[in-house]
């Protein structure tokens, strides 16, 4: 049998593989060596100051603090919007590992309704996870010490004590002030585009209507920080530096509470509204539309059951009728109509019509009735106003024609917003031929003009814009920018706000200005005017002008039956006057809806609110 061979051991050989396996491995551990010293030296010089940066991060915090809101006062300086302490249930999301936990836990504490955890949980969907977001406000003592003593269990979850929005007056001034909510993903994208988001760092809410929209810049402030020192787990050692918010300007309005309750009282259930202004400047006296609301339903949160009631309301408490309320002006204009046949000549003070009860145009069989189905006989310009003679008026009409009436009127500030510093204004139409072919693609014809000429057909407008164009009258050819705030204050300044008159109109003949006053006065001061019933008695001399708007079409040879017309339906009173006629500090508008007679409804209730204004001395200069 044949052994196996054994083979002789090759040292050198391996002695070769060695010293390469060793000059290899040399060359790795240099090359690691050379990689940790290029690493080392990016960390401590290159990026030496990014990694202190972040390493200062997660000791050194910035804590944004979020500015007072400003006040809100009426004329007297009594306290319209205020901002009262209020505790709060506010998770962080970015330190939450499990929401749906978290949210579970919390809810067995305290009471979490379906609506709340739905807000919040949209509203982590809109802010940035490191804000802290509100789930519950208003918590009371309990909830508060339920919280406190279980916070240890919930990172991320804390009870804050914070300032909130409150409208002392309720629905007072809900239409005026408007109110605040939680910022909205479309106002956050708002903020971003207009470069303002960081101010709102650590604000929650925003102003939605009214003044507290339109102001929502002058109001809010600016926001200040603080730098603080936190531990590992995130916990205040000390404060580094502090940088305060500037809190929001004040705003003062002309607004004045006892004028606002005394529209509120004598309206009572009665749709509609009552808006007054000092027509020498355009500060807003009393501005209340007719159901209103709480505000402060809005400012947590509104369930949907209650925003529901007020969105399908058939009374319309949302709608601001003093701004968006658009009815037809009914007699209301028939001075700033006879205005312009003055200036016009197409009639003078001498010029008389006679008024069988009816107007009918040439070639037609049509009868257009005046509201005294007798008629008036012989009518002048003062007869036609104090009387509110409507036969007067449909000729007047057809002399001056639509494209006049629509030219003149527009220029007294029908059909277009009047610049009040709340953004819910519509307005209004004031017809015209373009208009008619633009809305309907049909012509103008005669016929619209005729009730045109009492404010009827087509034309709407505002309460707002009929206080406006009477002033343009009282101010002779001027036309005030009508502004609920009069003045800007912080702690040290206060800025009055007062937009100048703008010139609109120039007459020929300055004596027309006195003539068409003159008229006004007399529907309230002589026997037979439509208004004189209700100022009996008056302690100061007004003047004005009744209206009764007509919303259903009645046959021509039918009489007007309210109790057999749908009470929606029914006529709209109207009025406006001022006072005093010598020197008027006052000119106010009344619209209600469905409520008759101008001069039996609308005419009393302006009294009253005179009344209380001449009584109580609301404006310092009488």
């Amino acid at each position: 049998m044949l052994k196996k061979r054994v083979a002789i051991q090759d040292f050198a050989a391996e002695a070769r593989l060695f010293n390469r396996r060793a000059v290899v491995a040399m060359l790795i551990v240099v090359v690691l060596f050379c990689l940790i010293i290029f690493n080392q030296y990016q960390l401590q010089v290159v990026s030496y100051q990014d990694y202190q940066t972040r390493s200062e991060g997660n000791r050194i915090k910035v804590v944004p603090m979020a500015p007072n809101r400003g006040l809100i006062y009426d004329r007297s300086g009594i306290l319209l919007a205020e901002n009262k302490p209020v505790f709060s249930l506010e998770l962080v999301p970015e330190q939450i590992k499990d929401m749906t936990a978290t949210l579970t836990s919390l809810s067995e504490l305290i009471e979490l309704s379906p609506e709340q955890t739905e807000s919040f949980l949209k509203q982590v969907k809109a802010q940035r996870r490191f804000n802290s977001i509100a789930l519950k406000e208003q918590l009371n003592d309990t909830e508060v010490a339920i919280l406190a003593a279980n916070q240890h269990r919930f990172p991320g979850v804390t009870v804050e004590a914070r300032l909130s929005r409150h409208y002392p007056f309720g629905d007072l001034f809900t239409h005026a002030l408007g109110y605040i909510g939680k910022i909205n993903t479309r106002e956050l994208q708002q903020l971003d585009a207009d470069g303002e988001a960081a101010n709102y760092a650590a604000s929650r809410d925003i102003g939605k209507i009214g003044l507290e929209r339109f102001y929502q810049r002058e109001l809010h402030g600016t926001m200040g920080y603080q730098e603080v020192e936190v531990n590992n787990r995130g916990r205040l050692i000390r404060v580094l530096r502090s940088v305060p918010a500037v809190s929001g300007q004040n705003i003062h309005l002309g607004l004045d509470v006892g004028l606002q309750l005394t529209a509120q009282q004598v309206l009572k259930a009665q749709r509609g509204a009552i808006v007054a202004m000092d027509p020498r400047d355009g500060a807003i006296l009393a501005f209340y539309s007719n159901p209103s609301y709480d505000p402060n339903l809005f400012v947590h949160g509104i369930s949907s059951a209650n925003y529901s009631a007020l969105l399908n309301s058939r009374d319309r408490p949302l709608i601001n009728r003093v701004t968006q309320g658009t009815y037809p002006p009914a007699s209301t204009i028939k001075p700033h109509l006879a205005l312009l046949g003055l200036e016009t000549n197409t009639i003078t003070p001498a010029t008389k019509i006679w008024d069988p009860g009816y107007f009918m145009l040439p070639n037609s069989d049509h009868r257009f009735r005046d509201h005294l189905r007798w008629g008036h006989g012989w009518v002048d310009v003062y007869t036609a106003i104090m009387k509110s003679c409507d036969t007067f008026f449909y000729e007047l009409g057809i002399k001056l024609g639509v494209d006049r009436i629509s030219d003149y009127m527009s220029k007294m500030g029908f059909g277009e917003k009047t610049g009040i510093d709340i953004l819910e204004e519509s307005s209004g139409i004031m017809p015209s031929r373009g208009w008619k072919r633009a809305r309907h693609n049909q012509p103008w014809y005669p016929g619209d003009t005729v009730p045109l000429s009492i404010g009827q057909s087509y034309w709407t407008t505002t309460p707002l814009q009929l206080i406006v164009a009477t002033s343009v009258i009282l101010n002779q050819g001027k036309l005030p920018t009508p502004h609920l705030v009069t003045a800007f204050s912080d702690d040290k300044n206060k800025t009055e706000h007062a937009p100048a008159l703008q010139p609109v109109i120039e007459v020929v003949k300055e004596s027309n200005w006195q003539i068409v006053m003159d008229t006004m006065h007399r529907t309230v001061k002589e026997l037979g005017g439509t208004a004189h019933r209700a100022f009996i008695g008056a302690s100061y001399d007004a003047a004005g002008k009744t209206g009764t708007a007509q919303l259903a079409a009645i046959a021509q040879d039918a009489k007007y039956d309210a109790e057999a017309i749908d009470e929606r339906l029914r006529d709209n009173a109207m009025y406006i006057g001022y006072a005093p006629y010598d020197n008027p500090s006052i000119v106010i508008a009344v619209a209600l809806e469905n409520a008759g007679g101008g001069g039996s409804n609308a005419a009393p209730i302006a009294r009253q609110m005179l009344d209380y204004y001449f009584a109580a001395g609301v404006n310092s200069d009488e």
